[in-house]
């Protein structure tokens, strides 16, 4: 008889039918009928609890709690006009430089009202701006991780919502930046010391703004010791790309190469492996992010470490602060020890 009651009864024991079926409003006015209040002083009791006085919101949420009551997010967001939901777009979840980057903004906001989208661009442009349109209309604010969009298309969503920078400036969007001067700086001084004056970096995607960072101060720093640089590539940013790159750096009679990223060292490591190329014994190689297995390889990769997780957790929260005024705040800028990149000396350097 329980199951059949059960069956034929509505959430809140009214009879199965239409009424019935809109189970967000009859969990309303079960909450505003036990508290004593209409239903809609209940709905502004939850969503705007500035409009309602302290005894009355206290009585509504005692009582939606003793109700177990959720409130529908979908009504939400018709009511005012928001989603609650934030996006996330990293060129490519693939790459383990990126995993600690999206739980670390997923953690961020798991406490708070907002859920977040995560969408991968493969490392293509126009996937990345198609993404971006499409998220627009469902998210109140998108988090873009090293994005590849020009100036132009990236003003452009600026203008339709709330966006926030990881590893890219733009004078339309507030940005978290990594200080990627430091690590680079102890990179080109460990190699000088160890004897090497003809070096290649190993260039990433042209229209990645990190890409023009690192070799720009890369450029700077080995011009200051006197280390010639020569430019390969640019490769695709994966293990693929440094495979079909070591061949080349080969060829341009280089005692040592820095990479883009570990991805790229760790392909030329495999390549020169194949090739019978003793590292660090012929060639010195520098990777750049630290991904897990950086340390795993044979020998382990030499590698500038980059403080993602402090990263991921600023962009979080100045994205957190900018769609919610009552969220603390996101200081201006981490301290900076937190950002600052730094060299991991491991197996794949050695003496010229």
């Amino acid at each position: 008889m329980t199951a059949d009651r059960i069956g034929a009864d509505g959430a809140d024991g009214e009879p199965a039918g239409p009424r019935a079926a809109d189970a967000s409003r009859a969990s309303i006015r079960a909450v505003a009928n036990l508290a004593g209040v209409s239903p809609s002083t209940v709905s502004r009791a939850l969503n705007s609890p500035e409009l309602v006085n302290a005894e009355t919101r206290r009585r509504v949420l005692e009582c939606a709690d003793r109700l177990g009551y959720q409130p529908n997010r979908a009504a939400q967001s018709l009511v005012l006009g928001r989603t609650r939901n934030v996006g996330l777009i990293v060129p490519d979840i693939a790459n383990p430089f990126y995993a600690p980057f999206i739980k670390g903004v997923e953690a961020y906001f798991r406490d708070t009202e907002f859920a977040v989208f995560l969408a991968d661009t493969d490392e293509d442009t126009a996937t990345e701006v198609r993404l971006a349109e499409a998220m627009i209309e469902r998210v109140d604010g998108l988090i873009l991780c090293a994005p590849r969009m020009s100036g132009t298309r990236l003003r452009a969503v600026a203008a339709k919502t709330a966006v926030v920078l990881a590893n890219r400036t733009s004078r339309n969007a507030p940005s978290v930046l990594l200080d990627f001067e430091p690590g680079m700086d102890q990179a080109v001084a460990h190699v000088h010391a160890l004897g090497h004056r003809r070096c290649a970096y190993l260039a990433g995607p042209a229209n990645s703004w990190s890409n023009k960072q690192r070799r720009r101060l890369l450029g700077a720093a080995c011009a200051e010791r006197g280390i010639e640089l020569a430019d390969l590539g640019p490769y695709e940013p994966r293990f693929t790309g440094g495979y079909r790159a070591a061949d080349e750096v080969l060829a341009a009679g280089v005692s040592a190469a820095f990479a883009y990223n570990d991805l790229v060292a760790l392909g030329v490591l495999s390549r020169l492996t194949a090739r019978g190329v003793q590292v660090p014994g012929e060639l010195s190689i520098v990777g750049f992010d630290d991904v897990p297995m950086a340390s795993m390889t044979n020998p382990p990769l030499t590698t500038v470490a980059m403080p993602v997780n402090a990263l991921s957790r600023a962009a979080a929260a100045t994205m957190h602060s900018t769609l919610d005024p009552g969220a603390p705040k996101a200081p201006p800028l981490p301290p900076v020890s937190e950002l600052a990149t730094r060299l991991l000396i491991r197996g794949t350097t050695g003496p010229v």
